[in-house]
């Protein structure tokens, strides 16, 4: 076989799925499992109901975000162009458990993660897989692109629009320094984006604390290997803080916190004109806008709700979930606030189930739904679907002794009659 059969052969398969009947076909089906009555009728009347001495509100923007949408609308797509044939997945294509279920319902096999049913290396010539709306690393691109598989790559534009920053930086040398959590798939796959180039490096801080570590090293220098063990495995092979810390770039996981990842930029920037002077700052330190405009949509729609008396927040979503653990935080620090997978979790008046973002666990608070007058704030991170917020919403006035679709069916005759 010439080296030119060869060649051909280890190229990806590109497979139309955006053909106008499949997407038709994907779109009910997908309204059908997460479509929800309920949100649609209170962004209706405004985000607001009230009941039983029971108001809730719900953030301005929630839920599903286009990258999300896409990523799921592609999976569907797969299954329904190639019916018969094994679909694999290299991992949670996002951070929710019920959305990463229903693949799997749809005979979608994971290569990765808690759900793993298959292994990489199994993978055969026109295999389908599909690339997650994180992306993937250059290391496993390039083994699917060996093997001939046929990609759906869901990988969300503005996780691309990153790569293509510290991308940039390594072809100028300048080291990335990316705010994230080192083993999320999203930073992983931009980290690797990072070293395609030889020359290219970077370094992951996770907060302000390692921020402000590394800022110490730039102004004065430190202990190398101390740095090396502090930052081990969030840093590219090779890394030599005395010499690749010179030149930076400021990138992010795009589901960070807006808030956190500019005041790493100003602090990183500041570092190095404290450094090198302010005459040469454009030589030693560059940052770009890589926040999701999803994510901060979120974000400041949060900040608003959270101006309301509000005696509770529940956030609903994924617990793996980066951008909603991030609303979690947010919400947590101006008032009591249960972070949910789902209305599962909220047993009883008595008794519910969240998740504690010190513990990193699930734990369990009694009388968390008190008798009397009560308002609550409810929103949910980009990854979740809205028939979980419509359970949640549904639960809280069960709890209270109120039929939702009743209540609906009373506003909408009040509305007709207006």
């Amino acid at each position: 076989m010439s080296a030119e059969t060869i060649a051909e052969q280890a190229k990806p398969k590109r497979v139309n799925l955006r053909r106008p009947d499949i997407m038709e076909a994907v779109r009910e089906q997908v309204e059908q499992h997460y479509r929800s009555q309920i949100v649609e009728k209170l962004r209706q009347y405004g985000g607001v109901l009230e009941a039983g001495g029971l108001k809730v509100r719900l953030a301005k923007e929630f839920g599903f975000c286009y990258g999300v949408e896409r990523a799921i609308d592609l999976a569907y797509a797969a299954r329904k162009v190639f019916p018969g044939q094994p679909i694999y997945i290299l991992g949670e294509i996002i951070h929710n458990p019920e959305v990463n279920e229903q693949l799997i319902a749809m005979d979608i096999k994971f290569l990765s993660g808690p759900n793993k049913s298959a292994e990489l290396d199994d993978l055969r010539q026109d295999d389908v897989v599909i690339i997650p709306a994180f992306g993937a690393q250059m290391t496993i691109m390039e083994k699917l692109r060996a093997k001939g598989c046929q990609m759906v790559d869901t990988t969300c534009g503005d996780v691309m629009s990153v790569w293509k920053r510290v991308t940039q930086n390594a072809k100028e040398h300048f080291t990335s320094i990316i705010h994230g959590k080192a083993k999320h798939e999203e930073t992983l796959a931009t980290s690797s984006r990072a070293t395609a180039n030889t020359s290219g490096h970077y370094l992951v801080v996770l907060n302000l604390e390692e921020t402000d570590y590394v800022c110490r090293y730039i102004r004065s220098g430190g202990n190398k290997p101390e740095l090396l063990q502090k930052f081990a495995g969030a840093h590219s092979p090779g890394f030599d803080p005395d010499v690749h810390l010179a030149s930076i770039g400021v990138a992010n996981q795009t589901t960070m916190l807006r808030s956190e990842t500019e005041e790493i930029q100003n602090r990183l920037r500041q570092a190095m004109i404290d450094r090198y002077g302010a005459a040469e700052i454009e030589r030693h330190f560059r940052m770009f806008d890589t926040i999701c405009g999803a994510t901060q949509e979120r974000q400041d729609a949060l900040i608003k709700l959270l101006l309301e008396p509000l005696d509770m927040m529940i956030v609903v979503g994924g617990y793996n979930s980066s951008n909603t653990s991030h609303l979690a935080e947010m919400s947590e620090a101006r008032v009591p606030t249960y972070f949910i997978r789902n209305a599962s979790k909220m047993v009883s008046a008595k008794s519910i189930l969240h998740f504690n973002l010190h513990k990193q666990q699930e734990v369990q608070t009694a009388d968390w739904l008190p008798a009397g007058n009560l308002y609550v704030g409810i929103t949910a991170g980009a990854s979740c679907p809205n028939n979980l917020i419509d359970d949640t919403v549904r639960r809280l006035f069960e709890l209270r002794g109120v039929d939702v679709d009743a209540l609906i069916a009373k506003m909408d005759a009040q509305s007709a009659g207006t």
